[in-house]
This record gives C-alpha cells, sequence and structure tokens, in this order.
C-alpha cells in the first residue's frame, strides 16, 4: 500500500497542468527579459566604449551600477516579501523595470546610461528572487530541477534570439535600439501576467508576529542560511567576471568580426537550449549537487582554455563557448534548484530576496574588479583575461565545497521526513503542495 501511494504521488508530481505550463513559460518570458537586459551590456560593450568614448573601467561601473543598485533593493525589500500576495510584488518591479530599460533606450550620454541602469536594477534586482519564491511555492522539490532547466532556458534563448537581433538593431540603428526592443516585449509579458496569472498568497496563511525588520535580521542571522549567501556570493563571481568583456575578448583577442559575434551567441545559445531542460532533468534523477559538481567540473576545464587562447578559427570558438556554457548551465541550473530548498516556508520570500541581493552586490564588486584587472592599450587586445580564468576558477573549487555541506543540510532536513509521509498533492487551481500525514 505505502508503494502503491509513493508511486502514485510520483505519477502525480511529473505531471504538470496547462496552468503549470503556463507559470513555468511566464517564469521564463521574466527571466528572458531580465537576463537580456543585463547580458545586451556584453555584446555592447564594444560599441560602447567608441561611441560613449569611455574605458574598460568606467564600462565596468556601468554594469555594476545594475548589480548595486539590484543588491541595495532586495535588502530594503526582503523583510516585506512574504507579507504580500507575490503577484502583486511581481507586477509592482516588473513594472519599476521596463520604466528603467525605456530610459536606458533614450539615454544620450554615459551619466544618463549610468542613472537609468540604477533604476532599472533597483526593480529588476528583485524579480528573479520573487519569480524563484514562487516556483518553489507551486512546484515540490522533486521537480524542481525540471523547472528550474526550462526557466534558466532564458539565458539560452536571449543568446539565441536576444542578442543576434539585440546586436543586428545596434548595428543597424544604434546601442539604444536594443532597450527599446527590450522594454517593447516586457510590456507584452506584464500583460500576461495581469490577465492570466492567479494570486499567490498561501504563504500569507502562515501566521507571523514579526514585522518586517525583525523578519529581516532573523533571516539574515541563521547559520544556515548565511552558509548558503555565502556560497552565493562565489557563485556569482565567475560569470559576472568573465561576461562584461566577453565580446571585447571574442574581438580583440580571439580575431572574431564584428558581424560575427551574433552567429556565436546564436550557436551557443541553441545548444544551451537543447541542454537546459536535460540537465534539469538529469539533476532531478542523479540529484542535484552531482549534477552542480559535472557542471563545475566542465566549466573549470573549458575556463582555463578559453581565457588563454589567441586568434581562433570560427569553429574553435564556437565549439568552446558551446561547452563553456553547458558547464555554466548546469551549474547554474542545479545551484539554483538547490538553493530553493534551504529556507523554510515562512522566509522563503525573504531568503530569495536576500540571496538575489547577495548575488547581485558580489557580482557587482566582481564587474568593478574584473575592470580593474582588464586592460586595453588603444584598440589592442584584452591584457590580463587569463588572469580572471584563474580568479574563477578558484571561486568554483571553494563553491563546490560549500555546497557539498549545504547539501548535505537539505538532505538532513528532508530525510526527517519519512517518504510514504512526503507526499505531493496537486490541487485543481494549479498549486502543488507538499502535505506531511501526521504519524
Amino acid at each position: 500500500m505505502g508503494n502503491h501511494m509513493k508511486n502514485s504521488a510520483a505519477e502525480n508530481s511529473e505531471k504538470f497542468s496547462r496552468y503549470h505550463v503556463f507559470v513555468i513559460a511566464v517564469a521564463a518570458l521574466i527571466q528572458f527579459s531580465i537576463v537580456l537586459d543585463f547580458m545586451v551590456l556584453s555584446p555592447l560593450g564594444a560599441i560602447l566604449l567608441q561611441k560613449l568614448n569611455i574605458n574598460t573601467h568606467q564600462f565596468g561601473l556601468v554594469v555594476s551600477a545594475y548589480a548595486f543598485s539590484a543588491g541595495a533593493s532586495g535588502l530594503m525589500t526582503a523583510g516585506f516579501a512574504d507579507k504580500f500576495d507575490r503577484k502583486k510584488l511581481l507586477l509592482f518591479f516588473y513594472s519599476g523595470f521596463i520604466i528603467g530599460t525605456l530610459l536606458c533606450g533614450i539615454a544620450t550620454s554615459y551619466q544618463f546610461l549610468l542613472c537609468a541602469r540604477i533604476v532599472t536594477g533597483l526593480f529588476g534586482g528583485v524579480i528573479g528572487s520573487i519569480s524563484f519564491a514562487i516556483i518553489t511555492d507551486l512546484f515540490p522539490m522533486q521537480v524542481r530541477g525540471r523547472v528550474m532547466g526550462f526557466v534558466q532556458m532564458s539565458f539560452a534563448a536571449s543568446q539565441v534570439l536576444g542578442l543576434p537581433v539585440g546586436m543586428l538593431l545596434a548595428n543597424k540603428w544604434g546601442w539604444h535600439s536594443p532597450f527599446l526592443m527590450i522594454a517593447g516585449f516586457s510590456v507584452i509579458v506584464i500583460s500576461l501576467i495581469v490577465i492570466y496569472l492567479k494570486p499567490i498568497a498561501e504563504h500569507l496563511k502562515i501566521k507571523s508576529d514579526r514585522n518586517a525588520f525583525n523578519h529581516l535580521a532573523k533571516t539574515i542571522s541563521q547559520p544556515q542560511y548565511l552558509r548558503a549567501f555565502l556560497a552565493t556570493t562565489l557563485l556569482a563571481t565567475g560569470g559576472f567576471m568573465l561576461m562584461p568583456f566577453g565580446s571585447a575578448f571574442s574581438i580583440h583577442n580571439l580575431g572574431l568580426t564584428l558581424d560575427k559575434l551574433p552567429m556565436m551567441y546564436f550557436v551557443t545559445g541553441i545548444f544551451s537550449i537543447v541542454f537546459g531542460p536535460l540537465t534539469g532533468k538529469l539533476s532531478d534523477k542523479i540529484g542535484k549537487y552531482n549534477m552542480f559538481c559535472v557542471g563545475s567540473i566542465l566549466t573549470i576545464i573549458m575556463v582555463s582554455i578559453y581565457t588563454n587562447l589567441g586568434v581562433t578559427p570560427l569553429w574553435l570558438i564556437l565549439v568552446v563557448n558551446v561547452l563553456l556554457f553547458t558547464g555554466i548551465s548546469a551549474r547554474m541550473i542545479s545551484s539554483s534548484a538547490l538553493m530553493t530548498a534551504v529556507p523554510e516556508p515562512s522566509d522563503r520570500g525573504a531568503f530569495m530576496s536576500i540571496n538575489s541581493s547577495v548575488q547581485q552586490i558580489s557580482g557587482g564588486i566582481a564587474s568593478v574588479v574584473a575592470g580593474l584587472i582588464v586592460v586595453q592599450v588603444g584598440d589592442g587586445p584584452l591584457m590580463h583575461y587569463n588572469t580572471l580564468g584563474i580568479v574563477v576558477n578558484c571561486a568554483m573549487v571553494v563553491t563546490l565545497i560549500m555546497l557539498f555541506f549545504i547539501n548535505k543540510y537539505i538532505k538532513n532536513k528532508t530525510g526527517k521526513i519519512k517518504p510514504a509521509e512526503h507526499i505531493p498533492i496537486m490541487k485543481e487551481e494549479g498549486l502543488i503542495t507538499e502535505k506531511i500525514i501526521n504519524e
């Protein structure tokens, strides 16, 4: 009887209703717009350095301005994140993100663009944490790897669709046009959220006497949460260090021409779209931490190769980039799914907000540091990019160790509930909850 119940539960947890599919799709579209807004700066880097007459340090500040403001915003809203319907919270911050992106699209100077990125970060930096809190509310741990695999496809989709289109628009109509495209796309997404997304307020039924500031203080002070935040700090170091100067490195060091840059992002993104969901599904089968280890090892190898390349044939650049982003994608999907299991339900929104803030702030610091390490003389090649590769690889090794202990904590935490007592229940309105049967 017990085995039958477990099998039925497993079957139910594998099935997604039409509403579940919609939620996953909307979460992916939201992430797509947020990621594209950030990532589009990387390929625009080579253009902005010339058009705005700025140096690598100033460009690093443009990138990090978003990250720092996003981090500050996440900390300020963390105490309130569990006090409101998540749909309303999402609509408020997504509206602000659209306004900020529109400001980037009409910026006329370096100072204007810097301020616009700060505004965009204040709103955009919180949206990812709200989306992950929604996913954690609606889907149990057993299928969260699959869900994250689809949602994190947004990174690949931004490469396949967004970046090439953004680069083509930038080459034809100027660097403002990609931001205007993102703002227009986001208006469509927010319309879908307003019309079709149902209120998400189950967490409000959990009684709590804590005010916002006490909630924030309690969340920050918990040892298990602090370990997760520290791991997130190191997780962010790698991507934020290599990403801002990716296009400049490809052009000035690898010998790639500006018109070939969209092809590189397109090919890499296509493979990432294919491998993303497979990685998510595999992480549910072999374990999130095991998948993270595989992704980390692959990434370390490819970072070591990539950052030491000189002028390279296009086909080899494509192969290296595909393998590099496959490893990065595996790390992102598995670690995101793993982190969702750390907080208690009553702390979920606050934890996700703080975790997002930590990621953004550490990423901002990494971008500034990268801007100080990387040097370019005139239109010559970037120097010391291989030094970034060493720093990134060291951070990944330490992160492997830290996530080992976080994974151990999660296993101990979930192990207290017997398998037969832990049954996913799918409600008609599309909400998956976890029911614990009392002995």
